[in-house]
């Protein structure tokens, strides 16, 4: 996702319903909100299952101490993923971001739920308490770090080569059935434990992972623009809103869904 398509692909405003502006504006706001839901719901899951020995109080109780905790929790979160985000190596593998961030927020979060804990229950609770809580913060920090993943994470990204490089051998494209050989890739989405590929030749399954096939794709610029779906960037034709959702039309009609988190990275490479 380098380099901008030609603006010819771009989606008028009238067919997304939206200026592109204000959807741009809308989605640092949405998925704000969304993380905010998110960590409410968790904090509500908290206090119903009456997590770190709280059953015994009564369930307002229990809500107005977890909810509270969990939102601000995401709060610090926030901060310290911005802090990471200085460093854009940490990014490159969600998994390694999600430990560091995992890490990372169990001290302060530690401290926070002793401090709000002595205030809310209104018990005084010893330093040597802090082990103890701690590893239960460290738990429900790996807990929603890889929540937050899963639901705000960009798919991943492949690359063709430079102009003038050498054309490098596309490993996927010897697992192409007969009848597809020689076809271009426009895209190729999940079906089960099969993949569907979606070629100039037609489509056919074959048995793969997507995760295992991106890896092969490198060499080819697109991008997985959905957890199921992975796209070339020169098989995209156009872009419409389905609702709240956005939709790559493809060569040959097929349509591939554009998950949240990659709608602005997708934007900003120029592929719609």
């Amino acid at each position: 996702m380098r380099e901008p398509t030609d603006p010819l692909r771009q989606t008028p405003a009238t067919a997304a319903h939206a200026s592109p502006n204000a959807v741009q504006n809308s989605e640092p706001l949405n998925k704000t909100l969304r993380n905010i839901g998110i960590a409410a719901g968790a904090g509500v899951f908290l206090a119903l299952v009456g997590a770190m020995g709280m059953d015994s109080l009564p369930l307002t109780t229990r809500l107005l101490y977890w909810v509270p905790l969990m939102v601000g929790g995401s709060g610090v979160a926030h901060i310290i993923t911005i802090a990471m985000g200085r460093f854009p190596r940490l990014s490159e593998n969600p998994w390694v971001f999600g430990a560091l961030l995992s890490s990372a927020l169990t001290l302060p979060i530690t401290l926070i739920v002793w401090l709000y804990t002595t205030w809310m229950v209104g018990t005084d609770l010893n330093w040597r308490v802090i082990p103890q809580i701690t590893g239960s913060v460290f738990i429900i920090c790996v807990a929603m770090t890889a929540i937050m993943i899963l639901v705000n994470w960009p798919g991943r990204v492949t690359h063709a080569p430079p102009a003038g490089a050498p054309v490098p051998s596309i490993r996927f494209m010897e697992r192409l059935p007969p009848k597809l050989r020689g076809a271009v890739i426009y895209a190729v989405s999940s079906e089960d434990h099969y993949l569907r590929l979606h070629t100039s030749k037609g489509s056919d399954l074959i048995l793969m992972r997507l995760s295992d096939a991106i890896g092969e794709l490198e060499g080819l610029e697109g991008a997985q623009t959905h957890r199921s779906w992975w796209v070339a960037k020169d098989a995209v034709e156009s872009s419409r809103r389905d609702g709240d959702k956005m939709v790559l039309v493809l060569k040959g009609g097929v349509e591939a869904p554009v998950s949240r988190p990659n709608v602005r990275p997708l934007r900003e490479a120029g592929w719609f």
